[in-house]
């Protein structure tokens, strides 16, 4: 057996001691993890209110843990105890935990520079958001009337999509392995949620061609070059601090429909691994070079100035741009406003009461001789396969194009 597979049975062991601790102390619905975070919407919870089912979860998980840890007795013990229909279904929530617990510690990156969203089923949802209303005020003579301002609304549409896998185990494999391809199942199964998300976000703002070219253009002036910051300015500079000064110089340039100034408070730069350690240097140097009057610090006058990106940039590092992005994935660089701030340049949604994997097991199609139910785990009638299914529901849209910058990094 692994460490990565130990540590994940007894990190499911530490939720489930935790959830009994805390409900047996104080009456409540909620299910909490070992960090302390709330777990919703597990479908198991109205039963959970048991004090019986607590007790028996928690036995049946210190079987789990000495099964785990190679102790031959709690073997034995869990193996006998999987035999009887209430402990079978008992271990289907370690399991269930144990893929929650996964999907919560993958780190997720696409909520620093995406909104994330809920909706309430299938049909297609709008965004709307709003534009103008923010000029300076005008100025109201005595007894002249109040100037009426417009303000100019917008609508991004998108629908949530089922996402899902099913992965067979033979009972053998479960028998011979002393249940470690059970207990790996759960993380491969939440790796694989998250990595769902993270590539399901690269593809909105990136395709096969490059960046967007639809949201990144001319016309939306958030294409780094000389045509939308001026002259003087490269087209599709490589990532440096002079680049990165023209990127947020494109960005600030942007303006609402009262003409006025947007606000950006903080910004994430999104870069592939080739970009990574480009990227972590600019943002995390102490200091910068610069030339008088800007630029960079090659000339004979020269500023030392104190790195003013490490508190407004945020690096953010996607491994899936390399791969929807054929043409210019490894050079191509992307700057995002904030998103929870004002104007968001794309939004994922989630349903609502599905916003985690679900992991499912196939109920056997067999009966004993004697009568009596059989456990999943003992497999179907003709295959003896135990058959798993994750699921998992979302969507998105790209939305506001002036809270968005790009450059392909080649310089053409």
């Amino acid at each position: 057996m692994t460490t990565s597979m130990l540590d994940a049975g007894l990190g499911t062991l530490g939720q489930l001691e935790t959830f009994q601790a805390g409900t047996e102390g104080a009456a409540t619905n909620n299910i909490f993890g070992g960090d302390g975070t709330l777990l919703t919407g597990n479908r198991r919870q109205r039963r959970q209110e048991s004090a019986q089912y607590k007790r028996n979860l928690l036995h049946l998980t210190r079987l789990y843990r000495g099964t785990i840890e190679g102790d031959r007795r709690a073997t034995v013990a869990f193996q006998e105890a999987m035999s009887r229909a209430d402990f079978t279904n008992l271990f289907g929530d370690i399991i269930d935990r144990q893929l929650l617990a996964a999907y919560q510690t993958r780190p997720v990156q696409w909520p620093s520079y995406a909104k994330r969203g809920r909706v309430r089923d299938f049909r297609t949802v709008k965004r709307f958001t709003l534009d103008g209303g923010e000029g300076v005020l005008n100025q109201v003579k005595e007894l002249a009337p109040y100037k009426v301002r417009s303000v100019t609304d917008a609508a991004y549409e998108y629908a949530v999509a089922k996402y899902g896998d099913q992965i067979a185990v033979s009972w053998e494999t479960m028998v011979n392995d002393d249940l470690d391809a059970l207990t790996e199942l759960p993380t491969r199964l939440g790796n694989a949620a998250r990595r769902t998300e993270e590539k399901f976000a690269a593809q909105l703002f990136s395709g096969s061609g490059g960046p967007n070219s639809t949201f990144f253009s001319n016309a939306n002036r958030n294409q780094v070059n000389a045509t939308v910051t001026g002259a003087g300015t490269p087209t599709n500079p490589a990532l440096t601090v002079q680049g990165l000064q023209y990127a947020m110089q494109t960005l600030g340039q942007q303006k609402d429909s009262d003409g006025g100034p947007i606000y950006v408070e903080g910004v994430t730069l999104v870069v592939p691994p080739a970009l990574e350690v480009a990227a972590n240097n600019i943002v995390n140097a102490t200091e910068i070079l610069a030339a008088t009057g800007g630029g960079p610090g090659t000339g004979n006058d020269q500023l030392r100035v104190a790195n003013w990106m490490r508190n407004r940039v945020s690096v953010v590092v996607n491994p899936w741009l390399p791969i929807v992005n054929t043409t210019n994935g490894n050079t191509a660089w992307y700057v995002f406003a904030n998103p929870t701030v004002g104007r968001p340049a794309m939004e994922l949604g989630f349903l609502i009461g599905h916003e985690t994997p679900e992991l499912w097991v196939k109920s056997p199609n067999a009966m004993r001789v004697g009568g009596g139910p059989v456990a999943p785990e003992e497999g179907d009638f003709e295959h003896d396969a135990i058959q798993y299914r994750v699921r998992m529901v979302l969507g998105g849209t790209l939305m506001d194009p002036k809270s968005a910058v790009v450059s392909n990094g080649t310089g053409a």
